[in-house]
């Protein structure tokens, strides 16, 4: 007869890894939630507004009062917003804005929220990728990647591309200035460079396909194309990079 010897489960270290795990569980719940709330324009229509409540906030932004008390209140409870019980309103607080309504600070996060949503969107390909072990091409990913990474990253290029990091590159600014070709592999839209350095010869490339931006949309939300369903988030791979002039050239 075999008998198993397992471990004996100390107590203590399971109830504080499923308050580890729960806690991990409700971020990822209110992470969908801060997407969402990103995705309809509910936090910039808080924005320097004061108090309001659910049925105002509803009607400035198009959506459903049941919907957006529910959502009210998942944000009062993380501490996202703020709840006055004696009037039944809520507030976005200045500092909270800046993280999560102002796309051109410092510390905007909606686009990294974009970025883990199309995580969660692609999880079938990876889990097809761990089986099999191949890769998954740039363009392949939910079209959220593209747009979030660019809303990510966009607010810290335009703050110290110029500014800062390309002056600590020796000789950089005085060749962009005089005319230098460039090759911009990988851009999603026209960056401070190329207001700073009209006179350069530049090109971009990509792998994402569609234009970088529609002719509805500012640069600061230039996406590639959005596409719906896993079919045409899985389309065959472009069979080369896509070379684009920059605006001007």
């Amino acid at each position: 007869m075999t008998t198993t010897e397992t471990n004996p489960v100390d107590e203590a270290r399971l109830e504080a890894f499923v308050g580890q795990a729960v806690t991990d569980m409700g971020a990822a719940i209110s992470g969908l939630l801060l997407h969402i709330g990103d995705r309809l324009g509910l936090y910039q229509a808080m924005a320097g507004a004061g108090p309001v409540t659910p049925a105002a906030l509803a009607a400035r932004t198009g959506t459903a009062e049941r919907y957006v008390r529910e959502w009210l209140g998942n944000q009062a409870a993380g501490g996202y917003v703020t709840y006055d019980p004696a009037d039944g309103t809520f507030e976005l607080p200045a500092e909270q804005a800046m993280v999560l309504a102002n796309e051109d600070s410092p510390v905007f996060l909606g686009g990294a929220f974009e970025v883990i949503a199309s995580c969660y969107a692609d999880h079938g390909r990876f889990t097809d990728a761990f089986r099999t072990g191949a890769g998954i091409g740039w363009h392949e990913h939910d079209d959220r990647l593209f747009s979030g990474v660019l809303r990510l990253f966009r607010p810290g290029y335009a703050a110290h591309l110029v500014s800062e990091w390309l002056p600590a590159l020796d000789g950089v600014v005085g060749k962009l200035r005089a005319g230098a070709s460039v090759a911009d592999v990988g851009c999603g839209c026209p960056p401070s460079a190329a207001r700073a350095a009209p006179a350069a010869r530049r090109a971009g490339a990509r792998s994402c396909p569609g234009p970088a931006a529609s002719p509805a949309a500012p640069a600061s939300r230039a996406r590639c194309p959005r596409r719906s369903g896993p079919a045409a988030r899985r389309g065959p791979a472009p069979p080369r990079w896509q070379a684009r002039p920059w605006p001007g050239r």
